[in-house]
């Protein structure tokens, strides 16, 4: 039987594509595991305390730009700055996506610049169009919950770890105290 995981996922940037804050559940089975999905669209979300407070609530995040607005773009690494401060001292797991691949005739963002920012971010990057579907954008959200999965392992070892050093910790000191 497969396992089940909940993933909270975050989009935030200047795409163009959503014009409200909307919020999505999917459920899929990536690499045999259910996992269920939570997905924020924050269409651009001006609101810093709101933004912020999504940043917190988010275990994964998708900063996308629009390929046809410079302006967009050069958004992101602000972006990912601000998203840094809320999340420290965690490490942000989060995919770049160029967006609106279908107006490539309108490009104002090469695909080697997107790519070169990812390279700098440390993270995975996509060109689609979330209005004709082209570049897999399932894809996107499947990588990304790989890697808050790959992220949650990680950690859950270390803090089992931590929590086996603090235990031994607290019974040499109570064995210290019976001893002397």
């Amino acid at each position: 039987m497969a396992k089940s995981a909940e993933v909270k996922l975050a989009i935030f940037g200047r795409a163009g594509v959503g014009k409200s804050e909307s919020t999505y559940r999917h459920q899929a089975t990536i690499d045999d595991e259910v996992v269920s999905m939570e997905i924020l669209d924050t269409a651009g979300q001006e609101d810093t305390i709101q933004r912020e407070g999504h940043m917190r609530w988010g275990e994964g995040f998708v900063l996308v730009y629009d390929i046809t607005d410079r302006g967009s773009f050069e958004e992101v690494l602000p972006l990912k700055n601000v998203l840094d401060e809320v999340k420290k001292p965690k490490n942000v797991t989060l995919i770049l996506v160029g967006n609106k691949a279908d107006l490539d005739h309108s490009r104002q963002v090469s695909t080697e610049e997107g790519e070169k920012l990812a390279t700098e971010l440390a993270c995975a990057f996509y060109e689609c169009s979330a209005c004709t579907g082209e570049g897999n954008i399932t894809e996107v959200f499947y990588e990304l919950c790989r890697e808050v999965r790959r992220r949650r392992m990680v950690q859950g070892k270390t803090r089992r770890r931590s929590s086996t050093t603090h235990v031994k910790q607290a019974i040499n000191k109570m064995l210290t105290k019976i001893s002397s």
